[in-house]
């Protein structure tokens, strides 16, 4: 298989981006998790050619826009979901949550049909095995008492694009007092 490498920047940094011929995305990573990238690439596809290729203009754009504030510009890029079953469920799900909104492992588990709440672990996992950054947005499930956790590319970004996407309050809008235990 043949797979095209781009680079492009972003207001969280430089990011990767993997798609084909037909300009579909595979992959998309920050440029500081290259392993994570490689070893993906490698659980999804074997042995996948990987050329260096300037970014196609409609995934380009669509990003741009998507960080200039038209949060819907993602919506219509088509992605290559290559996982499990259940990841591929998972990863579908996510792409149904609006910009703007959150939910949490456990309702994504029983959206997903799941009634056991434990199914909320294997949930965790499939999205946090997610191969497309913010295309497929992982970082819209936080956790039920609305703690941000388990983003693969820091829960720092995780914060900055739900503040960029008004699902959550951005910390420089809460009084400094309002941040303190007890108050």
């Amino acid at each position: 298989m043949q797979l095209f490498l781009s680079h492009i920047e972003s207001p969280l940094g430089d990011l990767m981006l993997v798609s084909d011929a037909q300009h579909r995305l595979h992959a998309l990573e920050f440029s500081d998790h290259r392993s994570r990238l490689q070893r993906g690439l490698r659980e999804r596809y074997g042995s996948a050619e990987l050329i260096d290729a300037p970014a196609p203009f409609s995934i380009a754009d669509a990003m741009a826009r998507y960080f200039a504030g038209e949060l819907g510009a993602l919506d219509a890029l088509p992605v290559v979901m290559a996982g499990s079953d259940l990841e591929e469920k998972v990863w579908a799900a996510l792409c149904r949550i609006p910009a703007g909104a959150t939910t949490s492992y456990g309702k994504l588990a029983k959206a997903l049909g799941f009634e056991d709440p434990r199914a909320a672990i294997d949930i965790g996992a499939a999205n946090g095995a997610n191969p497309i950054a913010i295309v497929v947005p992982c970082h819209r499930v936080i956790a039920s008492n609305g703690e941000l956790k388990g983003y693969a590319w820091g829960v720092h970004r995780k914060r900055w694009l739900l503040e960029h996407e008004k699902a959550i309050a951005t910390t420089r809008d809460v009084p400094q007092t309002a941040m303190l235990p007890g108050f």
